[in-house]
């Protein structure tokens, strides 16, 4: 990818906003999923999902099919272009990030390099 071309925001898929839907409908109304990336983990940054009630005034907000996910300003950065995807295989069922600004991530799906 050049330099100058320009990712997409962030998404979410139809099945990753179900699922979102879902555990939100167990939390307290007004709930949101909350996705941000710290340092740590085995590839030097991971994913965090957390249930919080409470909405800065400078995430970005993800929505789709009622579902509504908060990112903060730092990790928009980490994720931009990203796919926010919701999986269920042999291994487990979990949110999967699409990452292109990832250059290697570890087995556990969490934890990426760039």
């Amino acid at each position: 990818m050049s330099e100058s071309a320009v990712l997409a925001p962030v998404t979410i898929s139809a099945r990753a906003a179900a699922q979102v839907n879902k555990v939100l409908s167990r939390e307290a109304p007004g709930s949101y999923l909350r996705i941000a990336v710290n340092g740590g983990g085995c590839s030097g940054f991971q994913y965090a999902f957390d249930i919080v009630v409470d909405r800065d005034g400078d995430d970005l907000v993800i929505e789709r099919d009622g579902a509504s996910v908060l990112i903060d300003p730092v990790s928009v950065g980490f994720l931009e272009g990203s796919n926010i995807d919701y999986v269920d295989d042999l291994i487990g069922q979990s949110f999967k990030i699409d990452n292109p600004n990832a250059t290697a991530s570890c087995g556990c799906g969490t934890s990426f390099a760039l």
